[in-house]
């Protein structure tokens, strides 16, 4: 669909529930909206769930939320003007959401998956208050994205399921293993686990964080 400024896919809540919980889906680089959104039929039927497509066309079906310098080390890897233009649209986007499905402002979870994982984590932080859950898959939080300073106790209604895989061979799972320091300093509550995958989601790692969305609906 593309009534709003990105485009997405929708799967409504099957009992039609006025205010429902909504889960917006960012995929990683070079994937598209239907990635996540294959997760759709297995989530919880209550669930507001879209899923949206970033901007940039890299071809073949393939879109970034930004560029990525691959053979750059860890503070050179992102195109941080055209991450933090991404994050602007997607603020732009989720009001438009807000507005036009009428979801339950108090239960939104953000879900990505690598690259739609570092703007999932930097939205949030930026936005206090307006994400309750974020679930963080094979990424890592990107202070260059962060307006900081940050303060600790901002984030009460904030909790976040992040994940990763041992043998990340695109984001090394050493980058991922700083993210519960960085929300332990802000008291974010927050659950990691690690899985003996690559880049990718192992069906186990699925099963865990089905539970912690349905836990908190």
């Amino acid at each position: 669909m593309s009534d709003l400024n990105l485009e997405y896919l929708i799967r409504k809540p099957t009992d039609n529930l006025d205010g429902p919980p909504l889960l917006i889906m960012l995929h990683g680089y070079g994937s598209n909206e239907q990635d996540l959104f294959s997760f759709a039929q297995e989530l919880p039927s209550e669930l507001l769930i879209v899923s949206v497509r970033a901007p940039l066309s890299i071809g073949f079906g393939s879109y970034a939320w930004y560029s990525i310098n691959f053979e750059a080390d860890r503070d050179n890897f992102s195109n941080l003007e055209e991450a933090n233009t991404a994050l602007k649209s997607i603020d732009v986007f989720i009001e438009g959401l807000l507005d036009k499905y009428k979801p339950d402002p108090t239960r939104i979870f953000l879900m990505g998956f690598s690259q739609g994982t570092i703007l999932s984590l930097a939205y949030a932080l930026n936005h206090p208050g307006k994400i309750q859950h974020v679930i963080a898959l094979s990424g890592y939080v990107n202070q260059k994205l962060i307006k900081m300073p940050l303060e600790a106790n901002t984030y009460r209604d904030l909790d976040v399921f992040a994940s990763h895989g041992t043998v990340d061979q695109v984001i090394p799972v050493e980058w991922a293993r700083r993210t519960p320091e960085f929300l332990d300093k802000l008291k974010i509550e927050h659950e990691y686990k690690e899985y003996p995958v690559g880049h990718g989601v192992a069906p186990q790692n699925f099963f865990d964080l089905l539970s912690w969305i349905r836990k908190r609906l």
